[in-house]
């Protein structure tokens, strides 16, 4: 939620106020995105004291409310004690680079102008899997958060027109995802090494932080519970 600013969750809660006709409801999502980034299969749930309908038919009575920006995939009933956050054992994100210049897709990719090595950026994002502490590429929301994550798979790929930075964890830090890829990238361009993202690893720096990628190419792809 925004005080003063748009947001996914709070033109849920607005429809979802609407549906059921009262204002004692809260929407919890399986994590939040920055500004600017998107889901693919993002995972929210809230209780609700009358469900007005079959899923079905509550799916579509928010699809028909919400902007378009906005779209519910799914609607259906949970277990009582079933939260969308705690639950979640692994998140997969994506990133989208785009190769080329694209008339269409400039909300969705990072345009890198850069003939970037795929390999390199490969082999460096293998040294990201593992149980790490990844306090270089993230930040702690509160004081105490442990910046120990189980990244299952860091992987590279491209087709014609793009280059795609997959990643599945445990659960990720503030802006981790998007700095991994700057990281990355700065690897394809020839200006940094495997052994140098291996390192951030080790010895905590700020450098990662310099080099955030934008969030538009960002999807929160995947939530598995």
């Amino acid at each position: 939620m925004q005080r003063k600013e748009r947001s996914v969750q709070g033109e849920l809660l607005a429809v979802a106020f609407k549906i059921f006709e009262t204002e004692d409801l809260e929407i919890y999502g399986a994590g939040r995105t920055d500004a600017g980034v998107h889901a693919r299969g993002q995972v929210a749930h809230l209780e609700v004291p009358v469900a007005k309908g079959t899923p079905e038919q509550i799916m579509m009575r928010f699809n028909d409310e919400l902007p378009h920006g906005i779209n519910i995939l799914r609607v259906e009933k949970a277990h009582p004690k079933f939260h969308a956050r705690h639950d979640a054992r692994n998140r997969t994100y994506v990133y989208q680079i785009s190769k080329r210049r694209d008339a269409f897709a400039k909300k969705y990719v990072w345009w890198v102008r850069d003939r970037l090595d795929v390999r390199a950026m490969s082999d460096a994002a293998a040294r990201l899997e593992g149980f790490h502490d990844f306090s270089s590429f993230g930040d702690v929301e509160k004081e105490g958060q442990s910046t120990m994550v189980e990244m299952n798979r860091v992987e590279v790929t491209e087709d014609a027109d793009r280059i795609y930075i997959r990643l599945t964890g445990s659960h990720f830090l503030w802006k981790m995802v998007r700095r991994i890829v700057g990281v990355l990238v700065e690897v394809g361009r020839g200006r940094m090494t495997g052994q140098a993202v291996e390192g951030f690893l080790k010895n905590p720096s700020r450098e990662p932080a310099k080099l955030t990628a934008p969030p538009s190419g960002l999807f929160l792809e995947k939530v598995e519970y």
